[in-house]
């Protein structure tokens, strides 16, 4: 695969899958990841925590009640805990055997099929930096399973960016937003050598597309799940979108590539 950070020439739309393939797998699973794999996405999403051992677990909430049988805080319990709950009924009787999965798991399972872009939870930022602070050790796992190319640290705390942007060959980052960029949106990616700016799609607007562009910055817009909302993110020229439905999704693209 192309280092990402090169790789200057894909022909976009890029279709990244949200959590994996949520619209028909239950999220941040390795079902849904490997769904998303096979359905031909061109990354998969993920997110990232820390369980109360300190290990790197990918669930979306700071909680375990929506999406597992369990109850509370997920950094209130220890990874061998966390793997006797179950991900999966929740969604559907069909995916009872599903757990809550490591981060070493997620990237054995996609093994260079796809790009990997991992958001670390603004919950997981610890002020003080402690040598196994979150970033520190999905870097340093990246770096283990020479995965930094094709890998990617996303998140909405620009503290964790900082902290990435200081390591010596840090993968590609990406700034999450629910805000419209400005200048000085555009500036901080800048300084942080970001390399994508990822907006709730309906504060997306041409014209910052184009400032982020203008400044060597990709855009892909998260929640993109329907027609409208494909056709509205094409017409702004955007280089990708994340979204829920990576088959849906990868019809829509594969439609506009042809015309």
């Amino acid at each position: 695969m192309i280092n990402i950070k090169s790789n200057n020439n894909f022909r976009p739309p890029w279709i990244i899958g949200h959590r994996g393939y949520p619209a028909k797998y239950p999220e941040n699973t390795l079902a849904a990841f490997e769904a998303a794999v096979e359905a031909g996405a061109d990354m998969i999403e993920l997110d990232v925590t820390l369980s109360r051992d300190r290990k790197v677990v990918v669930i979306h909430d700071a909680t375990l009640d929506r999406t597992t049988n369990g109850k509370g805080t997920v950094a209130d319990f220890t990874l061998a805990e966390l793997k006797q709950l179950d991900a999966g009924s929740w969604f559907g009787a069909q995916f009872t055997d599903q757990q809550i999965p490591e981060l070493s798991e997620v990237l054995d399972l996609v093994n260079g099929r796809a790009y990997v872009n991992i958001e670390i939870k603004s919950n997981a930022y610890e002020l003080f930096h402690p040598p196994d602070a979150i970033e520190k050790q999905v870097v340093d796992l990246l770096r283990q399973k020479n995965l930094l190319a094709t890998s990617m640290i996303s998140s909405f705390d620009v503290n964790i960016l900082e902290q990435i942007a200081f390591m010596k060959n840090f993968p590609a980052t990406a700034f999450i937003s629910k805000k419209p960029a400005n200048k000085n949106t555009v500036n901080m990616c800048t300084r942080l050598m970001v390399f994508s700016w990822h907006p709730d799609r309906r504060i997306v607007t041409r014209s910052q597309v184009k400032q982020m562009h203008a400044a060597g910055i990709k855009v892909f817009p998260y929640n993109v799940d329907v027609l409208a909302d494909f056709a509205g993110m094409r017409d702004m020229q955007v280089d990708g979108i994340i979204t829920n439905d990576p088959v849906q999704a990868g019809v829509w693209a594969y439609n506009q590539k042809a015309a």
